[in-house]
């Protein structure tokens, strides 16, 4: 079995919750903006204190690859909150997790992680699960929102972009729990200072500190399993297995918002567990 894996499988089923949470928030029609920035006001002071009291708070400057990587993570929650205001959780979660395939990829060729034919059955595997998943039948087709589109997109690359980061700086030494505490330093001071240029004031919608919260404290746990897996194994197997929570915000995504789960979605939803299994031995 891959080492690590076990958090990987755990941060999957938090990122899951997460991305179920950033619905409810667009659903309850909380500005993207604001609700990133009060997610960070609680993950923020949240996991410092977590590292503080026990004993892996540790800067050092191979830390700072976890502050850039909470500015692309800034990037990619905000961009993915916003493309749900217009689009559905059980499709752009998909495509937000398909940030694995990037970071999979770099991973490989900057990092000198092995490429085993599992592993590329696992990935090939991944692929046509969202691939399934994505699909909508012909009698519903139509064109997809452009801009909801554009703002998933955008997230899925610099979510990519944050995870490579994430792996370079455990690899130089950072702890786990001092790269989240870095990544939210970054995050929270850069989400406030554009919130505060934005309309020069805070403006809170009512019920936003409820999402805010949930999610800031579903992310970290997440965070801090990840990055213990990272810390284990390799980043092109353990990042897709913690991405491919879109399997579970899939299927509640479809009991809560009453989202279409159709044949063809199931189906993706069998070939995700497929490929969950071949990431387990690669």
């Amino acid at each position: 079995m891959t080492p690590g894996l076990g958090f990987a499988l755990g941060a999957m089923l938090c990122f899951g919750a997460g991305d179920l949470i950033y619905k409810r928030a667009a659903a309850a029609g909380i500005e993207a903006s604001q609700f990133v920035m009060l997610q960070a006001w609680v993950f923020c002071p949240g996991i410092t204190l977590y590292a503080w009291l026990t004993g892996t708070l540790d800067p050092h400057l191979s830390a700072l690859w976890g502050s850039l990587a909470g500015l692309f993570a800034l990037i990619a929650f905000t961009n993915f909150a916003r493309s749900l205001q217009e689009g559905a959780v059980s499709t752009n979660a998909p495509i937000f997790r398909l940030n694995f395939t990037i970071t999979a990829a770099l991973a490989i060729v900057l990092l000198g992680e092995t490429l085993t034919m599992t592993k590329l059955a696992a990935l090939v595997c991944a692929l046509g699960a969202v691939w399934l998943l994505l699909a909508e039948p012909a009698a519903r087709r139509t064109r997809p929102n452009l801009s909801s589109l554009t703002h998933v997109l955008i997230a899925t690359v610099a979510m990519g972009l944050a995870n490579l980061f994430y792996k370079v700086g455990l690899q130089q030494g950072a702890l786990p729990e001092t790269m989240v505490a870095a990544q939210a330093w970054a995050f929270c001071s850069t989400a406030t200072l554009f919130g505060w240029l934005r309309e020069r004031h805070f403006r809170l919608t009512p019920g936003a500190w409820r999402y805010s919260t949930l999610a800031a404290v579903a992310l970290a746990v997440a965070f801090v399993l990840l990055m213990h897996g990272l810390a284990r194994g390799p980043a092109s197997v353990l990042v897709p297995v913690a991405q491919m929570s879109f399997v579970f915000t899939a299927l509640l995504g479809a009991a809560m918002f009453r989202e279409t789960l159709d044949l063809r979605k199931r189906a993706g939803l069998l070939v995700a567990g497929a490929a969950l299994a071949l990431f387990a031995v690669s």
